[in-house]
């Protein structure tokens, strides 16, 4: 069986050219500035992690400053840091989701922009970010080059995703995450309705299982009564949602049609 967690890449705190990598202000004290400040620290990159109310003292002994903060705090949060331009030369954020010009109040400065978005899901400090894929952005080829540098330095692969595409990109990741915890939650949900305890660890298996299936074989990995066309079970499963849990009938039906044109897709059907 295939793991799902890849193993931590080798990876040296240097940029190209094998400079070292300068030392490093994570603005921001909470589960992704904690994740990346343990990652930064194995990597033997000097790091200093600071609240938002002293994210102008500790970025000024620093040249990159990364800004580990909710999406509607990255503004407020580089107002703060680019106090520090100069010393600080790399000002950078932790979303998906935002472009680089909410960090236009350090550019203005003086300073290059950057983005690094861990493709990981981080519940808490301790979250290991190393083996996971990055997104990365840079304002210039040298902030481009600082933040692949990093990433790599951290154990991430990194790879680019345009600035206008980043919301569709962000999607995507919520949808592979954020989406499969909602997902399952349901199945567990329902099976609790019927009586039956311990949903979460009985299910488990099954998804493990089924996720690695897909990271191995993509679509060719679905199974199941859509899969094989046998529309008599499909047709029991929504008579019986409609009596235990008929809220759950509109997501199973959206489900079910994308299931059927991916089963179709694989088999070479028109949909």
């Amino acid at each position: 069986m295939r793991e799902l967690e890849r193993d931590h890449p080798d990876a040296a705190a240097t940029m190209a050219g094998g400079a070292p990598l300068p030392a490093l202000a994570i603005v921001g004290d909470g589960r992704v500035g904690g994740a990346i400040a343990r990652a930064a620290r194995r990597a033997g990159i000097p790091t200093e992690v600071a609240g938002r109310e002293d994210a102008a003292d500790t970025c000024r002994r620093a040249e990159v400053a990364l800004l580990c903060v909710p999406d509607d705090a990255i503004v407020t949060a580089c107002d703060a840091a680019a106090a520090a331009v100069p010393p600080l030369r790399f000002v950078g954020h932790v979303s998906g989701a935002t472009r680089l010009d909410a960090l236009t109040a350090a550019t203005a400065r003086g300073a290059e922009a950057f983005s690094l978005h861990p493709l990981q899901t981080v519940p808490d400090p301790e979250a290991e970010v190393a083996g996971a894929s990055c997104a990365i952005a840079g304002s210039s080829p040298v902030a481009l080059e600082l933040a692949r540098g990093l990433a790599a330095a951290l154990g991430m692969r990194p790879f680019e995703v345009p600035e206008e595409r980043r919301a569709a990109y962000h999607a995507a990741a919520s949808v592979a995450s954020n989406f499969l915890v909602a997902l399952e939650e349901s199945a567990a949900e329902l099976l609790e309705r019927l009586g039956v305890g311990d949903a979460r660890e009985l299910l488990a298996p099954l998804v493990l299982r089924s996720a690695a299936n897909w990271a191995e074989r993509g679509e060719a990995a679905l199974t199941g009564p859509i899969a094989r066309a046998d529309a008599t079970t499909v047709e029991r499963h929504r008579a019986a949602l409609r009596e235990v849990a008929p809220e759950l009938l509109p997501l199973y039906e959206v489900l079910a049609e994308r299931t059927a044109a991916l089963a179709a897709a694989t088999a070479g059907v028109p949909a």
